[in-house]
């Protein structure tokens, strides 16, 4: 694969990232006076006192704010409707997203929804969305992440679910990035194993994704193989021992900068596939279905050669110095789910069933086509169905 010189980077979010950063947000310059506190509908920044550190910071900024504690896992259009409508009725002028993807994703939809008449399908490119242009812009956004997984606290995407239609699709425009973003790895620790392993594989796969898809250039690729170097590094020591701070700190590493290499490179067909299926799964977690589908997915463009550097050059860093084929990569990925105790996820744990394989294969073209048109070779309808058949088919190996 020749390298890609031409690139275009657009990043205006102020990063604020290591241990203890929280404790500067206080001394900030903010974009606005009173905030959309946004947060979700569980217990975890409430139990850990990061909601009361936050407002702590809040009050030395002199800023006011209004709680907003509606967000659930593979967030949908009504919460971001409802979010977006506090934020106008209390006068709100900006957003403070405190959590982990879920809660970031849905800061860009509901600060363009506070601002824009409508439905947020109105403006949502794919599927049933009428793709239209927002009339005004969104309200500032300052993301606080609380997990290691999305990226989103530096770009201007988030993914929402539309569960009347089975959709699952990304929206966002470059004027909707976060002014501000606080990366704290100590806010990290409390995250449960499995779920520090299933953000850190989304966080490895927008890295190894922008590695192989076709408009990768010479930035994003250099940035990608730190990220995916240190993930795979760090991501097993984290999910061991929580309080690993190093490891914490590798993984975030490795998932905020996948924010930068997105900008630089979209992810490819196999977030599409993915999103299909926690479309008509909800309670499945977005890693965890990538993880499903991961081997099969990658292996389809390891056995037709479609890019066969770029495969060796992740095994290389991560953990295997040698490696000389593109195969080297799949046992590399293989290692590092077993090493984090993902290595039996299937798809019948969360209920699907193999004669829905058309039907997903159907919904990731229909909602989220333009992905696949990052792929580093062309990829039939026939095709991306078998690879759901293959992967419900057979556990990870």
């Amino acid at each position: 694969m020749k390298t890609n010189m031409n690139f275009n980077l657009f990043m205006p979010t102020k990063l604020l990232f290591g241990c203890g950063k929280l404790n500067e947000l206080g001394n900030q310059m903010m974009p606005g006076k009173k905030a959309l506190l946004l947060i979700s509908n569980g217990k975890s920044v409430r139990t850990t006192g990061t909601l009361d550190r936050t407002i702590e910071q809040l009050g030395k900024a002199h800023i006011a704010y209004v709680l907003c504690a509606n967000i659930h896992e593979n967030p949908s259009k009504e919460v971001v409707m409802e979010a977006a409508s506090v934020a106008r009725e209390n006068g709100c002028d900006f957003i403070v997203a405190l959590g982990g993807g879920a809660v970031l994703d849905s800061a860009v939809a509901v600060a363009a929804m506070a601002t824009n008449p409508g439905d947020l399908w109105d403006y949502v490119h794919g599927g049933t969305g009428k793709g239209l242009p927002l009339q005004q812009p969104g309200l500032p956004i300052v993301t606080i992440a609380t997990t290691s997984g999305t990226g989103s606290e530096i770009n201007c995407w988030g993914v929402i679910s539309n569960h009347a239609t089975n959709e699952k699709i990304g929206f966002g425009c470059p004027e909707l990035n976060p002014v501000l973003a606080v990366v704290d790895p100590e806010l990290m620790r409390t995250v449960p194993a499995k779920y520090t392993a299933y953000q850190g594989f989304n966080a490895l796969f927008h890295n190894t994704e922008v590695m192989i898809s076709r408009f990768v250039n010479v930035l994003s690729e250099t940035v990608a193989l730190s990220a995916i170097e240190y993930i795979a590094k760090y991501l097993p020591r984290a999910v061991k021992d929580g309080n690993d701070l190093e490891a914490r700190e590798g993984v975030a590493y490795g998932s905020t900068i996948a924010g930068l290499t997105m900008q630089l490179t979209s992810t490819t067909a196999e977030h599409s596939m993915e999103h299909a299926m926690s479309a008509y799964h909800h309670n499945l977690p977005h890693g965890a279905g990538l993880i499903m589908i991961s081997n099969e997915f990658y292996r389809f463009f390891i056995e037709r050669h479609a890019c066969d550097e770029q495969f060796v050059k992740m095994a290389r860093v991560m953990g295997m110095p040698e490696a000389d084929k593109p195969e080297d990569f799949l046992t590399a990925l293989a290692e590092l789910q077993r090493a984090c105790g993902v290595d039996h996820l299937k798809m019948s744990d969360y209920g699907f069933t193999r004669k829905e394989c058309d039907t997903l294969a159907c919904n990731a073209r229909e909602t989220m086509g333009g992905l696949f048109a990052t792929n580093p070779c062309e990829m039939t309808h026939e095709e991306y169905t078998a690879i759901f058949e293959r992967a419900y088919r057979l556990k990870i190996k």
